[in-house]
């Protein structure tokens, strides 16, 4: 990414009660889409609200645009929020709501700019059925059309694939793509690995509210996968398993549970491969091969425990 940053944010942390929500996070975001990666829970939520100045940080500074999001109204009023929640008046067509947005933004010639922004998300500012009737990618969009009536400089979108499905998160990600073209800035958070893969982008890792990791996509999947993996093997003769597996290089250590074996591997590949050739050469019959640390909270523990 090029240009100057347009969002700063140092040693920030932010607490609630005796809970950490974000915990002493440092970065700077320039033009282009930003992924925030993390489970549910790690702070990704409470974070972007600080970028939009809707809270204040405990601790640390944040800048938007150069300035405090919180005490500059023209800077905050240059940002377009997504919010997670389902954040629609069912009772209002997609224009109806739109147009609401644009009185709320102080924009003017209501009429076209609600017009102007349904037809940059594709949808028809005409049609007459109230958003309740919408399936949740059209609500999605209306949504999106709603952020970006003050034609911001930063939009900021919540987890905004939640719910989809393929087809709705396609549209979604290449209208967000269309709006990085026009100049935009753009922060998406995830909680899905592959998501972030479709933005393309540069991403922070976000863990118990500490920022783990960050850089080009490429090199946090590198990351993730540079790390040791537990698997558990059952098959008929666990024993003779065991054993067999002690002498293969890509198993770091075997403990063996009746008739099952639980191993831990930095080279899953590797593994993969010898296990396949190790039971078929042995006349082992494999039962189950099962990865015990593949979902991404446990990642991101493994992320934090070296950060």
């Amino acid at each position: 990414m090029s240009g100057e940053p347009v969002v700063e944010v140092d040693h920030v942390s932010k607490f609630f009660g005796g809970v950490v929500a974000v915990s002493d996070v440092t970065f700077q975001l320039r033009p282009g889409i930003t992924a925030v990666l993390g489970p549910n829970g790690a702070g990704k939520s409470t974070l972007l609200r600080m970028v939009c100045g809707l809270t204040p940080p405990s601790k640390g500074t944040v800048k938007l645009l150069g300035s405090d999001p919180r005490r500059d109204r023209e800077g905050r009023g240059s940002v377009g929020l997504v919010p997670q929640q389902e954040q629609v008046y069912s009772r209002l067509t997609a224009r109806e709501f739109v147009e609401l947005s644009c009185i709320l933004h102080g924009v003017s010639n209501v009429e076209h700019r609600s017009r102007d922004a349904l037809g940059v998300v594709q949808m028809d500012p005409d049609d007459s059925r109230p958003l309740a009737t919408y399936s949740k990618g059209m609500r999605q969009r209306v949504k999106i059309a709603a952020a970006i009536v003050n034609e911001p400089a930063v939009l900021v979108a919540d987890e905004p694939l939640s719910g989809l499905d393929p087809g709705q998160r396609t549209e979604v990600i290449e209208l967000f793509h269309s709006l990085a073209g026009l100049g935009r800035s753009l922060i998406v958070s995830s909680h899905v690995l592959d998501e972030v893969e479709l933005f393309g982008s540069r991403v922070l890792v976000l863990a118990q509210g500490r920022l783990a990791a960050e850089g080009d996509f490429h090199a946090i999947r590198a990351l993730m996968d540079d790390r040791p993996h537990r698997v558990r093997v059952a098959s008929d003769d666990a024993r003779q398993l065991a054993r067999l597996l002690l002498a293969d290089p890509a198993v770091t250590s075997v403990r063996l549970d009746a008739d099952r074996v639980e191993l831990e591997t930095s080279d899953i590949p590797a593994f993969r491969t010898g296990l396949a050739r190790t039971a078929r050469d042995h006349g082992i019959r494999l039962r189950e091969v099962m990865p015990l640390d593949d979902d991404l909270e446990s990642v991101f523990r493994y992320l934090v425990a070296d950060a």
